[in-house]
Order: C-alpha cells, then structure tokens, then sequence
C-alpha cells in the first residue's frame, strides 16, 4: 500500500473513532388503575404521572404551560424535571393571580390579565399546589421531577417512559387524590420492562384551601 493509500485509509478511520457510543437505554410500559369514590374504577386517568425516581440523568430544559380560562387551570396537573418552567398565560378578560405556598417552590405572580403570560422556573422537586388568590375554585397540581424519566398517563391509564440506562430503579405512579404507588423494575438495554399500579382514591375528601395570604376566601369576587 502506497503512503497516499494509507493517508486516506487513516482520515476514514480517525472519524470514525471520534463518533461517541450508541447510548443503549430500555423502555417502561404498563398501565394504572384507579378506583375512585364508590369502588368504582376511573374513566380517565389523564392526571396521573408516573415517573423514575432517583435515575441518574441530567434534566433538559423543559417548559410547560397551564392556562387560565375560564376560571380554571387547564391542565390541572402538569410535570416537568428540576429547572423547568411553567408559563401561566391568562386568556380571561378578568384578573388572575396564580399562587402556591409549597415549601422551596413557593411563587405569587401577582394580579394580570389577558393578554399577560406568568412565569415561573421550579428548582426543587416535589407537589406543588397552585391557587388563584381570587377565584378559590381554581386548583392545580405542578409535579417537579429530579431527571426527565416521566409520563403522563394516557386516559386509560397506559403509559411509557423511554430513554431508561439500564439498571434497577424504582418506579412511582402519583395521582392527586390517591397519593403514590411504588414498583422496583429492572431495565435492560434495549428492553422493555412492564409495571401496572394501583391506586385508590376512595376516601379522599376535599378540604378548603385557604388564600396566599393563609386566610379564607371572602364570598365575594372582586375582579
């Protein structure tokens, strides 16, 4: 072989050795199951996350938006991984002024109308219970992850999370009224492992809420 004929074999490989491996990660499938009020089962669970505790990979930058219409948050229950931001475009022609009092993630983004958009980035994991200080029928649910091994289940309950290393983890479904429900699940490389959970929100009664100024709502709106 010729010195050109090895120049050029040696600039075909060199590339090919600078591409990174192939990252191989698994699957999460399976289904939740709800038995509301009444023993009856749920008809959609659309609220419900499930999500990869503790997975050791880095959030990516994620945005989520909960409107305000018709004096409700849609939708009522959002997720995103630690560093995420949620926008709160009001689209009433009224006030709004969305509020939680959640621990490290507590926000107020004051009183605005349409056409303004609230913002607000989540640093720490955990439920976030979000208000409005004037309308106290406006209640939603922010959940902060810490990776960005999440889903939210279809309205028959079925979900997947892809892009899993491989490894044993454990895995949650969480729901507003129920609470969670934990499973621990090998994922292999390239595989998909299965986990179906149940939940049971029968005894859940809703307790009033009270304003971001830790007081009652007066019965009368002013905005």
């Amino acid at each position: 072989m010729g010195l050109g004929q090895a120049a050029a074999r040696a600039a075909l490989i060199v590339p090919m050795l600078a591409v990174p491996a192939v990252l191989r990660a698994g699957t999460i499938t399976g289904k939740v199951e709800l038995i509301d009020k009444g023993g009856r089962k749920a008809s959609d669970l659309s609220d419900v996350v499930v999500y990869v505790e503790g997975a050791r990979v880095k959030p990516r930058p994620a945005t989520a938006t909960m409107i305000m219409k018709g004096k409700a948050f849609n939708p009522r229950v959002v997720v995103l991984p630690v560093g995420g931001t949620v926008q709160f475009p009001n689209e009433d022609p009224i006030f709004h002024n969305a509020f939680s009092v959640s621990g490290e993630n507590h926000f107020d983004l004051e009183l605005y109308k349409r056409p303004k958009v609230g913002t607000f980035t989540f640093q720490h994991p955990g439920v976030v219970k979000v208000y409005c200080n004037i309308h106290p029928q406006m209640s939603a649910v922010v959940l902060v992850v810490d990776n960005p091994l999440y889903a939210k289940a279809t309205p028959d309950g079925s979900f997947t999370i892809e892009g899993i290393p491989a490894g044993k983890y454990t895995v949650k479904a969480w729901q507003e009224r129920a609470g969670e429900a934990a499973k621990d699940v090998t994922v292999t490389e390239n595989g998909t492992a299965q986990a179906s959970f149940a939940l049971d929100a029968s005894s859940y009664k809703t307790v009033p809420h009270k304003n971001k100024f830790g007081k009652d709502y007066s019965t009368g709106e002013k905005y």
